[in-house]
Parts: structure tokens; C-alpha cells; sequence
């Protein structure tokens, strides 16, 4: 799901390269550690450097990149001993929107996560990890999304990157994400079970998540590559030379 935690329209140059950015590292078109260089960021999206200080800063405020004064901007490398802390915020926080759900999702709310689940699945079975990653995240920020908090939202927002960098570091590569029969499994508990059901149905898929980082390699593509398909919205930035 494209993430959204401004009041600024969404078509805007500074948000299209925001939310680039926070997109290939959920998805893992950009590797942990990887520089992100102003200039080559212009380039790829196709906008003033400007525009593209203000993603990184804002980006750098949501927790979601690292931006030092002599190092400039780049992805976080979270050590492995943070995946404790990690998960067990996303415990507490989506433990309790599965017990603010249980029972009370609509025909048309549970349609919605099925369809997610579903085309999770078929991604999947294509190949297709970018668009399985981008499913998941979705099918849980829906949930959040569903509790009518939307500070529930705002931290998983913070959260799903680093989660997602903690997979691409650690986890073997013969393990998916998200499984999607887990979610499947959630989806029956949220509507057939207890709220104490539904919220230890939430805790155990999060703690397999976790029990899932063993070991793995990152993979890496030039930047103006994992970008591609932003360099077409808007119109060009008039402050881009010319």
C-alpha cells in the first residue's frame, strides 16, 4: 500500500519521490546501507535536487531513511538484535487491532481482505516478490487502518520499512515474507473467533515472522532503475535545468 502520512496532495513532486523511496524499501528494490545520493535521485525521478532534499528530509522524520550532516542521506542497516524490539511493538500494536476486529468486519471489509489475501497468493506463485512484499504490507495496514485509530496506522507505517530491511538482512531466502495461508488463518480468526483469539492469531504470525530471520542477502539495482516507473507522472519540475 502506498503510504500516505501527509496533508500535502498526493500528486505532488516531493510526495511522488517520497513515496518512491519508502515503496523500494518496503518492497526491497533498495538494499540496506544503499546511498541515496541527491543527484542521482534527481536524475532517476526526474526533478530539481530541492524537491528531492525535502522527500529525503521528510523521510528522515518518519524514521523510514538515515540522513546525516557529513554522510548525507542513506537506507538503514538495522542490526538483527532490533528485530526484538521491532516485533514486539507490532505485537502490541496489531495484537490489538485483531481484538478491535474480531466480529465486527462487514461482508464487504471481509471481501476486501480476502481479495488482498488472494492476489498476495498469486503473486506469489508468479514470482513475483515485489508485488507479494507490497500485498502484505497492505493487508496489514488495511487492518490498522479498519480499528479506527489512526495512530495505530501511523506507527505501523514507521514500522513496515524496517521490518521489511530486518527480511531483505536475515532472512533465508527459501522463506516468503508473509506467508499467505497465515493470513488466510487471520482473516477465519478475525471473523470466526474471539477477540483473544484473533489477537493470538496476529501475535503467533508476527513472532513466526520474526523466527524467519536467519540469514540472507539483499540484492541491489541501480537506482535509476528501481525508479523507472516514477520518472513518467507529473509534468517536469521547473526548477530542473534545462
Amino acid at each position: 500500500m502506498v503510504k500516505s502520512t501527509s496533508s500535502r496532495p498526493a500528486d505532488t513532486a516531493t510526495e511522488r519521490v517520497y513515496q518512491g523511496i519508502y515503496q523500494a524499501i518496503v518492497e526491497h528494490r533498495l538494499a540496506p546501507g544503499a546511498r541515496l545520493r541527491e543527484e542521482e535521485l534527481s536524475e532517476s525521478f526526474g526533478v530539481s535536487r530541492t524537491v528531492v532534499r525535502q522527500a529525503l528530509q521528510r523521510l528522515a522524520a518518519d524514521h523510514v531513511i538515515e540522513l546525516a550532516h557529513n554522510r548525507g542521506a542513506q537506507v538503514p542497516q538495522p542490526d538483527l538484535s532490533h528485530a526484538t524490539q521491532v516485533f514486539e511493538a507490532r505485537c502490541l500494536v496489531e495484537g490489538e487491532v485483531a481484538r478491535r476486529l474480531a466480529g465486527r468486519l462487514s461482508d464487504e471489509q471481509v471481501r476486501a481482505l480476502t481479495q488482498l489475501v488472494e492476489a498476495e497468493g498469486q503473486a506469489h506463485a508468479r514470482g513475483d516478490a515485489a508485488a507479494a512484499i507490497r500485498l502484505s504490507g497492505q493487508f496489514h495496514r488495511t487492518l490498522a487502518g479498519l480499528a479506527g485509530n489512526p495512530v495505530f496506522a501511523r506507527w505501523l507505517d514507521e514500522m513496515l520499512p524496517t521490518t521489511s530491511l530486518l527480511i531483505a538482512l536475515y532472512q533465508r531466502s527459501d522463506q516468503p515474507g508473509c506467508v499467505t495461508h497465515r493470513h488466510q488463518e487471520l482473516v477465519a480468526a478475525l471473523v470466526q473467533g474471539t477477540p483473544a483469539q484473533a489477537a493470538s492469531e496476529m501475535r503467533r504470525h508476527l513472532k513466526e515472522l520474526e523466527k524467519s530471520l536467519m540469514g540472507g542477502a539483499p540484492r541491489v539495482a541501480p537506482l535509476r532503475d528501481v525508479f523507472a516507473a516514477y520518472r513518467e507522472a507529473p509534468p517536469p519540475d521547473p526548477e530542473l535545468p534545462r
